[in-house]
């Protein structure tokens, strides 16, 4: 790990679904890596700030309830975005998705606060997933279908 690249924890438990190069337009306008990850309704729906750093945007998105597995779920659904930018300077994005069965994002964080790395960061009610968008020189070491543990399991070396 260099100094300019913060570890970043999981912000959810549940499986990774994906990882993988995407291109976004929310927020950033480039390439990023997306750690997906799929909170099922037996894992603990909690979500925890994957970083310390400055919440600096943050937005709300109404939308469908589609199953969150799906991949379109994460630009189709209702969800929640908000950025941290660390000590180091990186802007780490982070999306709470609504699925199926959930109906209800709570994000403790507001723009402009401190927050501090395995917090809660608010909850999603059921079958839900949570997307990481991190920069594409991010040394990522967890691989779709491994279990992750929120504020522990490290997404990053």
């Amino acid at each position: 790990m260099t100094k300019d690249v913060p570890v970043v924890l999981s912000p959810a438990d549940g499986k990774v679904l994906s990882v993988e190069e995407t291109e976004t337009s929310e927020y950033f306008n480039d390439k990023r890596i997306r750690v997906s990850i799929f909170m099922s309704v037996w894992n603990v729906h909690i979500n925890w700030f994957p970083v310390k750093g400055e919440i600096i945007w943050q937005k709300y998105y109404p939308g469908k309830y589609l199953v969150a597995r799906l991949p379109k779920s994460s630009e189709e659904n209702e969800r929640n975005t908000t950025v941290i930018r660390t000590k180091e300077g990186t802007d780490i994005l982070v999306r709470q998705v609504a699925g199926i069965v959930a109906r209800r994002i709570i994000t403790y964080g507001k723009t402009g606060q401190t927050v501090i790395q395995g917090d809660e960061m608010g909850f999603i009610r059921y079958g839900s997933r949570v997307d990481l968008l991190l920069p594409p020189n991010f040394s990522i070491i967890v691989h779709p279908g491994d279990k992750v543990t929120g504020g522990l399991t490290h997404i990053t070396s």
